[in-house]
């Protein structure tokens, strides 16, 4: 079946469910990996709603992206707490160590890296979240570590760590 059609299906099955819209979304990143413009238009058509609305959601919700992303996510904190306590050099060895900016995926599709407004883990200051686990106090050093451990197999790393 063609990617279209299921997104179609999809569109038909949660347009009538109180609140689908949401729920829709998630359903097609997963079938894609992503919310592409071009399904925008069929899902705004499907709820009856405009093509700003729909895209209003997608872009207001940090876990929809509208191209595809690396198969891990690598967020740096920006906020104050981090910031104070050497989130900025962690972000700029990244950058260089990665070669990629935020919004960007490697060139082997493995990591996109992403800046992120708060981790909630302030005391722990600089954090980082790969995926879903949240890493404390990292420096550089430490991000070089979590980096070699997405990038070697079967290297598997879980929960909140210091």
């Amino acid at each position: 079946m063609e990617k279209a059609s299921n997104v179609d299906q999809l569109i038909e099955q949660f347009k009538t469910l109180p609140g689908g819209l949401l729920p829709l979304l998630h359903a097609v990143k997963h079938e894609l990996g992503c919310v592409p413009d071009s399904v925008v238009g069929p899902i705004g058509k499907g709820f009856n709603l405009s093509r700003a609305e729909v895209h209003g959601v997608i872009s207001f919700y940090h876990d929809f992206n509208t191209h595809p992303v690396g198969h891990h996510t690598v967020q740096i904190c920006r906020a104050e707490a981090c910031q104070s306590m050497g989130s900025r050099h962690i972000e700029s060895h990244a950058k260089q160590s990665l070669g990629i900016d935020y919004g960007e995926t490697t060139a082997d599709g493995l990591i996109t890296l992403e800046p992120v407004y708060c981790l909630g883990n302030c005391a722990c200051s600089p954090s980082v979240r790969i995926d879903d686990d949240i890493h404390a106090r990292v420096d550089q050093t430490r991000f070089d570590q979590l980096i070699t451990e997405l990038t070697t197999p079967n290297s598997e790393t879980s929960g909140v760590s210091s």
